[in-house]
């Protein structure tokens, strides 16, 4: 993908730090002063043995999971956790803000989530009508030519229980891009399904990427990482060991950590 200079910047998180309850520690850090900045156009790769944090960061990208530290920004909107922490009603004064900020995003989980007493067609209309006010012809319509996008528009009128794993995940990359976020945000969208299976989930992926679209994704997909992806983020303990272009990391990483990573799943 052709990446352009002087592109804005669609997401900047800024000294992040997270910390998980555990039976055997007071806590335990699942993000130390973690700082991303994500372009527009961007497909930003995040990459770590398991438990390294990029599930935890990728979910703070849109405040899933809140920080207790560190900033964000999303497009326009502004987040501070030592604002949001230090005021008593949360829910009262900032889940306007948390809102606006979830809604620049769509977000691709590694189960699809989809709802079972719903169509196709009828699960990409409802963020459509609920989130950004459409009505219901104009959700129809914008549903449908997202699904055709997909490659799935024969199956709009069918349940995700008449469904493959990937035609699912086909169907939530739909529902998610049908409004319009700023960024697109993937948690191992892949790795529920059988290796049959994950080509097509993938192949969207790339159309999306060649459309222009800027992704943050966690994947072990090396062949997507490289094909796909155009920056690598590594992780391990919750922070960032190493970043650079896809092609630079992948074939020549500094480190020994990531040196080792990628001998493993290479």
């Amino acid at each position: 993908m052709e990446i352009t200079e002087n592109r804005k910047t669609v997401i900047s998180l800024h000294n992040a730090s997270k910390w998980f309850p555990s039976p055997d520690l007071p806590h335990v850090r699942g993000l130390n002063s973690v700082s991303l900045d994500v372009l527009e156009g961007d497909v930003v790769v995040l990459l770590g043995p398991s438990g390294s944090g990029k599930s935890t960061l990728l979910r703070c990208l849109n405040l899933l999971t809140i920080p207790d530290e560190g900033r964000l920004r999303v497009g326009s909107v502004e987040w501070d956790a030592r604002a949001y922490h230090g005021t008593r009603s949360k829910e009262r004064h900032y889940k306007g803000d948390l809102q606006r900020l979830r809604r620049e995003t769509g977000m691709v989980f590694q189960h699809f989530n989809l709802f079972p007493h719903m169509t196709v067609l009828q699960n990409v209309m409802c963020g459509l009508i609920h989130t950004k006010g459409k009505s219901k012809d104009e959700a129809r319509e914008i549903a449908r030519q997202e699904i055709a996008k997909v490659g799935l528009a024969e199956r709009e009128g069918h349940f995700p229980g008449q469904l493959s794993g990937g035609q699912k995940q086909r169907v939530a990359i739909a529902r998610a891009i049908a409004t319009k976020p700023l960024a697109m945000l993937f948690d191992e969208p892949t790795s529920a399904l059988d290796p049959e299976l994950r080509g097509s989930v993938l192949a969207v992926m790339q159309d999306l990427a060649k459309e222009g679209m800027t992704m943050v994704v966690v994947t072990h997909e090396m062949g997507f990482a490289r094909a796909v992806g155009n920056h690598i983020v590594f992780l391990e303990s919750g922070e960032i060991i190493e970043e650079g272009l896809s092609n630079n990391f992948l074939d020549n990483p500094k480190t020994e950590r990531a040196k080792r990573f990628l001998s493993q799943i290479a």
